[in-house]
């Protein structure tokens, strides 16, 4: 690795003394996150990305938003309720809330208008039609008529408000139609106002045969198509009206884990009651009369600032599925055929680790190589136990299987499942039972602490002694991301290392004390404090006129004692690059404080879900892959591992393709400035542009 360089003007003694709890130093994570999903809809708004992908990037900046609402937005409210402590930047809830209304308004105003404006436009001009009722012809109505009477209607259940039919329960993100009626029914009750809610068994996106709509790639919005023919459901009464509506709902689950017996059994209890729990978010055709929506927001308990008018589908997130549906390749971004272990390796899996450390860079990385080695862990007779964490698995996971024949074929299996993982919690109840039915010995983790740490120990007997092969990763077990987002794994049969895994295991699954790790950093015991011990290493070489850097990758910086070190390193002369994906609430170029401090954000094809820390060490360079970020949950509140990255060979690759490559990347990269805002880098008169991810497929794909 090259040796890093330093500003050796600045010194400790030079540098400015400020108060580094001071609010201004510090932006506020949710606005931070909102700045992200700006930056995706970015992607969307690149014309040099394929169409079909920007479809794509729209409807993930969508439920991105959803899911803010969801989570952050309800995580606020409850922190308000609750008189919680400020923040570092000082910013109350309250007020929050207001500069949160403001800037998500902002974002929706942007989506919808590229919406209507760009993007659907062009997908028509491609061939790839989203018809509104104004746009159909007699022929496709006749047909999207009869559609809605025989296969919509009859699964409908609409309910007209009056004192005997109080307002009904409105499901999370679910699609509903306000009506508007005049007229009588059939008991004489004067019309007035019903509630039609789409159930979710009703696909969210119709395709017109093409005999009917003239191409093959035509399609209609079931909200569309409800807003057309409502009419239908009230016949003799005149609608005045039809107004399509959403509310999103808080979605986080609050378990005292210390009162529960069960914690299997008291999430089961919570999520029944998840789709209706508090709602955060009122999403309202613009059309809707005021008094309508007044209504609406007493119903839901919202304030003015929860409440979106909106110009165009509520559920715009669902146009995603034409994604899938079309198959036009020219639309989409190249195909491209992930890196595979040598021919021979994967069958000789363990001899092949056992031979040298083996690093995955997914998705440029086929992830068939974790596959291949428990595959080769559950058919082996010499293979005596198997742990695995999950956090996220997937449906249908092949991972899943092996863990389930290895344990049918007598090996002692023992998996921890991450049970709250959010919005997969049901998904992970159900893995557990499959994989208790197996004979599978299941542990839900420690109470109080999610875990999220990535791990498998396979013990193999060779010969007269045992030995470990250990698989880290930063990313999930799961065989679909792994093909989204970018990662770092590593298999491993290095003693040290095999030891600590099994030593975390043990305190996973059995009360036993902290252990001292002879490699590993963890949280929430360990991988905080050498963190800060790193970050002062570096802040001691630079005031000692030694060369120092630090470089890091992670997808969101939050934790307050780690800003301050880093401001402190920076103060120090320490030259700091970090690569943060979504939220950072650290603020860079500040004079006197972060001068030395540069934060940028890489938005492409592929997620990037990688946590890499790489110290300079005077020379001596360390470096570490993580299943942690920068933030207070990660550290202190949650079961997360950090490895090291042995090999030199190896160091020096991640150093190159997950670091040096994304400092180099002019295309896709976004910098943080001191004021909070985003700027998209572009190359130079005299560069060439270059996107680091780009370079990674055709450095390492076919």
């Amino acid at each position: 690795m090259p040796r890093p360089t330093s500003r050796s003007s600045r010194t400790a003694s030079t540098a400015a003394t400020q108060d580094l709890d001071d609010p201004s130093l510090y932006l506020n994570r949710e606005l931070s996150q909102l700045a992200f999903n700006f930056r995706v809809l970015a992607q969307a708004m690149d014309e040099s990305v394929p169409l079909l992908e920007r479809l794509r990037y729209l409807c993930i900046s969508c439920t991105n938003l959803d899911e803010f609402f969801e989570i952050r937005v309800a995580g606020l409210h409850q922190m308000q309720e609750m008189g919680a402590p400020l923040p570092p930047d000082g910013i109350a809830s309250g007020a929050l809330l207001n500069l949160i209304h403001t800037r998500a308004s902002a974002l929706v105003e942007a989506q919808y208008q590229y919406w209507r404006q760009t993007l659907r436009p062009a997908l028509s001009e491609a061939g790839v039609r989203i018809l509104s009722p104004e746009s159909w012809n007699a022929r496709q109505r006749r047909w999207l008529k009869q559609h809605f009477v025989n296969e919509i209607m009859p699964v409908l259940s609409p309910l007209g408000l009056d004192p005997a039919h109080p307002f009904p329960r409105i499901l999370n993100k679910s699609l509903n139609v306000v009506v508007l009626l005049q007229g009588k029914d059939a008991f004489g009750r004067a019309g007035g106002m019903a509630i039609v809610r789409a159930p979710r068994s009703l696909p969210r996106i119709i395709q017109l045969p093409p005999e009917v709509s003239g191409g093959p790639h035509d399609f209609v919005l079931l909200s569309a198509t409800l807003s057309s023919f409502a009419g239908e459901m009230f016949p003799g009464m005149r609608v005045k009206g039809i107004h399509q509506f959403r509310v999103t709902r808080n979605s986080e689950l609050l378990l005292d884990e210390d009162e529960v017996e069960n914690i299997a059994h008291a999430l089961q209890d919570e999520l029944r009651g998840r789709g209706f729990a508090r709602a955060m978010r009122l999403e309202i055709a613009d059309s809707c009369p005021n008094e309508i929506v007044q209504s609406l927001m007493e119903n839901f308990g919202l304030a003015p600032n929860a409440v979106y008018r909106i110009n165009g589908p509520v559920n715009l997130n669902r146009v995603t599925a034409v994604y899938d549906l079309v198959d036009r390749p020219d639309l989409k971004f190249p195909s491209f055929t992930p890196r595979r272990l040598p021919d021979g390796d994967e069958e000789r899996i363990f001899e092949t680790i056992r031979s040298g450390d083996v690093l995955l860079h997914h998705p440029f990385d086929a992830f068939g190589a974790v596959v291949s080695l428990l595959k080769a862990a559950a058919r082996d007779p010499d293979v005596l136990a198997i742990k695995q964490t999950l956090y996220r698995a997937g449906k249908d996971s092949v991972l899943v299987e092996h863990l389930i024949e290895a344990a049918r074929g007598g090996k002692d299996v023992t998996v921890v499942i991450e049970l709250r993982a959010r919005f997969d919690e049901e998904a992970n109840l159900g893995l557990a039972d499959r994989l208790q039915e197996a004979g599978v010995q299941v542990v839900y983790g420690v109470v109080g602490y999610k875990t999220h740490a990535k791990m498998l120990l396979i013990v193999r007997r060779e010969g007269a002694r045992l030995h470990r092969y250990t698989h880290l990763s930063t990313g999930n077990y799961h065989a679909g991301t792994a093909r989204q987002y970018t990662d770092i794994g590593l298999m491993t049969a290095h003693p040290e290392i095999g030891e600590d895994v099994h030593r975390l295991f043990q305190q996973l699954s059995g009360l036993v004390p902290s252990f001292k790790l002879a490699r590993l950093l963890q949280a929430p015991f360990t991988l905080h404090a050498a963190l800060l011990e790193k970050i002062g290493r570096e802040a001691e070489h630079a005031r000692c006129g030694k060369p120092a850097r630090i470089i890091a990758k992670l997808n969101a910086l939050n934790e307050p004692q780690v800003m301050r070190a880093l401001y402190r390193a920076s103060q120090a002369g320490v030259e700091i690059d970090l690569i943060v994906r979504g939220a950072c609430s650290l603020r860079p170029g500040v004079p006197n404080v972060s001068e030395t401090i540069r934060v940028r954000s890489v938005v492409g094809r592929f997620l990037e879900h990688s946590r890499v820390y790489w110290f300079a060490n005077d020379g001596e360079p360390e470096l570490y892959c993580s299943s942690a970020d920068w933030l207070e949950r990660n550290l202190l509140r949650r079961i997360e591992t950090c490895f090291p990255i042995l090999d030199p060979a190896l160091a020096q690759r991640v150093y190159e393709e997950e670091l040096a490559n994304y400092l180099a990347d002019n295309t896709q990269s976004w910098l943080l400035q001191s004021d909070g805002s985003y700027v998209r880098t572009s190359p130079s008169d005299d560069e060439m542009p270059f996107s680091a991810q780009n370079a990674l497929v055709a450095r390492l794909c076919r």
